[in-house]
């Protein structure tokens, strides 16, 4: 995969970091917008950031993705919750080089592109960030922001490792996996229980989250239960992570989740992709997921209140 186009799927908080960083550091990327289009175009692209500040003035954004046209690698930025339109909106900025990187939370997405356009095209990405779209063209980076990136069918590959180094040029912390299930997994170890226990208490941050009697305790269960998930379909992840991700947390204060956010916004949330899909994947394997699947009951009461 040789340097060429970028087309960002989904200029959200995600596609808006990434993309915002590999345009700065000199790269050619466009970026697909649905909302806020104009005030990129009049304001530009600004990232407050941990890491470093900065701006663009006049980031390439365009509203179809037929403005763009084929691009050597296709970054999806977007929720999982807009999957449905994979084969509406990518094919235009597919050619016959293209490469496809989703770097988005929970199972699924890799095996829908897969099936759409090609295990072949198909890379994924787990992003460890705290980050936030304040507005369209306005975004905080407040904590982390390390990305790990692996091959749909696996392995370490030429064009895997080019991209690590595009990344790593741009100011962002990649790291080639070879077993990206694997990562997927460890993600997970976090999500599931931040995300969703955020959302089931009705809306708090992490920081209330884990002050409250009992909150810690619940996540830590609900993340040993996706270890154990993790381990009946041959992925093993340390017990120790629990810890370590617990640990990193705090610092991040109150941090409001990406799914948190979307649900006091009275967005859809990704329910499917980061709940479902990895619990019913990990019954059928044989787990037994008690704490699971009470936050799957809980979360589906909530989403259905809020109708």
């Amino acid at each position: 995969m040789g340097r060429g186009t970028i087309a960002i799927v989904g200029s959200g908080a995600v596609g808006s970091y990434y993309g915002g960083r590999l345009a700065a550091a000199g790269e050619e990327v466009r970026f697909l917008v649905r909302s806020g289009l104009e005030e990129l175009r009049r304001e530009g692209l600004t990232v407050e950031s941990v890491n470093g500040d900065f701006h663009l003035a006049a980031p390439r954004v365009y509203a179809t993705a037929e403005e763009i046209g084929p691009a050597d690698l296709v970054v999806v930025a977007w929720k999982a919750t807009s999957n449905r339109h994979f084969g509406e909106v990518l094919p235009p900025l597919v050619g016959e080089d293209t490469a496809i990187l989703t770097l988005q939370n929970g199972l699924g997405n890799t095996e829908r592109l897969a099936e759409l356009f090609g295990g072949e095209r198909v890379m994924g990405g787990l992003c460890f960030v705290c980050i936030n779209r304040l507005r369209p063209g306005m975004i905080r980076h407040t904590a982390a922001g390390h990305i790990r990136i692996g091959e749909y069918r696996g392995g370490i590959s030429v064009r895997l490792r080019e991209l690590e180094v595009r990344m790593r040029r741009a100011g962002i912390e990649a790291r080639a996996v070879d077993d990206l299930a694997h990562a997927q997994w460890v993600k997970l170890v976090w999500n599931v229980p931040f995300n969703g226990l955020t959302i089931v208490e009705g809306g708090i941050d992490t920081e209330a989250l884990l002050a409250m009697p009992g909150g810690e305790d619940e996540v830590r269960a609900l993340m040993a239960e996706v270890i154990e998930g993790a381990a009946v379909l041959g992925h093993e992840i340390p017990r120790p992570v629990i810890d370590q991700q617990v640990e990193v947390t705090r610092p991040m204060g109150p941090y409001r989740p990406s799914s948190m956010i979307d649900y006091v916004e009275g967005r859809e949330v990704e329910l499917e992709a980061i709940w479902e899909e990895p619990y019913r994947r990990a019954r059928e394997a044989g787990a037994q997921l008690p704490a699971w699947k009470g936050l799957l009951e809980r979360l589906r009461e909530r989403l259905a209140d809020r109708g």
